[in-house]
């Protein structure tokens, strides 16, 4: 191992994620998700209004494309190539429901300026999220970059495409 820009660097860790480009892309997509809330959060603990409701908005854009890109693109690819629909993709999208929900009730309490229902709903937010994205990381992502192999990088384009770098951004 070797120490890159502050961080560790392993050789071996590279190698298998030129093999998973799937989980690749997704979990560094889920970073920027969360680098996004947070901006929101601080604005709200600054009491930055205008600033939490862009940040917010920012957030929601980025997260409803992520979940857009695994419901239109990689969910039924998933779902063709393993015959199933009853599997990890019908939690996914079911936990994904439920956070828009949450997500709505955190836009809500920006636009009304209640910090406390916002921190309530960040924190399940949160919980939620890091539960999700778990699951989707460690066992979803992994299965999908086994059992799409042959396309992985053509689906890997498509969701590069959904997601154009730079959405979501604030400035």
């Amino acid at each position: 191992m070797e120490r890159r820009a502050g961080r560790i660097h392993n050789r071996f860790l590279y190698a298998s994620t030129m093999m998973s480009p799937i989980t690749t892309f997704l979990e560094t997509d889920h970073a920027d998700c969360d680098a996004l809330f947070d901006q929101a959060e601080a604005c709200v603990s600054r009491n930055a209004w205008e600033e939490a409701a862009t940040a917010l908005r920012s957030f929601e854009v980025a997260l409803r494309r992520h979940f857009a890109m695994e419901e239109e693109i990689l969910f039924p690819a998933f779902e063709a190539a393993t015959g199933s629909t009853a599997g990890p993709t019908a939690v996914m999208r079911s936990e994904h429901a439920q956070l828009r929900n949450i997500l709505d009730a955190a836009g809500d309490a920006v636009q009304s300026r209640d910090a406390d229902a916002f921190f309530g709903a960040a924190e399940t937010l949160q919980i939620m999220m890091g539960q999700h994205n778990m699951k989707e990381e460690g066992i979803l992502y992994p299965m999908a970059d086994r059992a799409l192999v042959a396309q992985a990088d053509e689906l890997v384009a498509a969701m590069q495409e959904r997601a154009p770098s730079g959405i979501g951004v604030v400035a």
